[in-house]
């Protein structure tokens, strides 16, 4: 029995270094999660409140202020710095494009109008944000910690076009409309494997996707692992539909059976190119 379906274990490969690895899970523990975030989802619009993996309990945005730079009122997003400031800075402000599809959506400050996919922050957007929430960085650490954020978040979008997968006759090309980090606001499945012995996640996203006019919620539950190697740092990360929908469950049953019965007809993705500063060992 596998209590986490659809998860990969990621792990640091060796050249990273391992201040930079531990750097990005300290950080994502945070009050506010991921240190990038700001006091609403990407997208602009209020989280419905809701519990867990169900509608109806409290949200759980971010506190405290945007880590980086004023506020905007184009949708209350903060406007990400991403220049060095009064200091020299030798850090990149390039920002690499993602493989994942912008949705409908009140696009925050952070990306730029008119971009099919969402944009990364640069390694001087992250450096900024968490200083100003009060991390003391090392310039020399951010291209990795940058490296990291980015597989991981390429790695959640694998996982969750896995299960849209099963809606490829209804909707060819899933998009991602928003998101928010509730690192604090613990699933009840979290909550379960808690009870059963297992450490609670260190980080959870909301994803809301866009399956051609139809919005679904994925859960993102990320949790510390074991090294198995020589890495420093590695994790487990847990996607799946939220359990808001009769539809939701019903998916969560026919992945149970095509991974575990090993029936035909299960969801296949092509695995995502490698990622820089990460490496994926075969699944336990």
């Amino acid at each position: 029995w596998r209590p986490i379906q659809r998860r990969s274990k990621m792990a640091p490969q060796g050249g990273t270094s391992e201040r930079a690895a531990a750097l990005f899970v300290s950080a994502s523990k945070g009050k506010d999660g991921c240190p990038v975030r700001g006091e609403q989802q990407a997208g602009g619009r209020p989280q419905p409140k809701e519990q867990g993996d169900a509608a109806g309990g409290p949200g759980a945005g971010g506190a405290g202020a945007c880590p980086s730079c004023q506020a905007t009122s184009a949708n209350a997003m903060p406007r990400i710095n991403n220049t060095g400031g009064v200091a020299p800075s030798s850090l990149s402000s390039h920002r690499q494009t993602s493989t994942i599809p912008i949705g409908p959506t009140d696009l925050p400050n952070h990306q730029e109008k008119g971009d099919a996919n969402w944009k990364y922050p640069s390694p001087q957007m992250f450096y900024n944000a968490m200083k100003r929430k009060g991390w003391q960085p090392k310039e020399e650490d951010m291209d990795v910690v940058v490296a990291i954020h980015n597989t991981v978040n390429e790695r959640c979008w694998h996982h969750i076009m896995s299960w849209e997968e099963m809606h490829k006759s209804e909707c060819s090309q899933p998009k991602l409309s928003r998101f928010q980090g509730r690192p604090k606001d613990y699933s009840p499945r979290a909550r379960m494997l808690n009870w059963l012995g297992y450490k609670l996640p260190f980080d959870r996203h909301d994803w809301v996707v866009d399956r051609c006019g139809k919005e679904v919620r994925y859960v993102i539950d990320f949790y510390n692992a074991a090294s198995t190697g020589p890495e420093p740092v590695a994790m487990h990360l847990d996607v799946r539909p939220a359990l808001d929908s009769f539809e939701a469950c019903y998916d969560r049953l026919r992945m149970f059976a095509y991974e575990t019965l090993g029936l035909a007809g299960a969801a296949a993705v092509a695995p995502p190119p490698s990622g820089q500063g990460l490496k994926e060992p075969s699944k336990q």
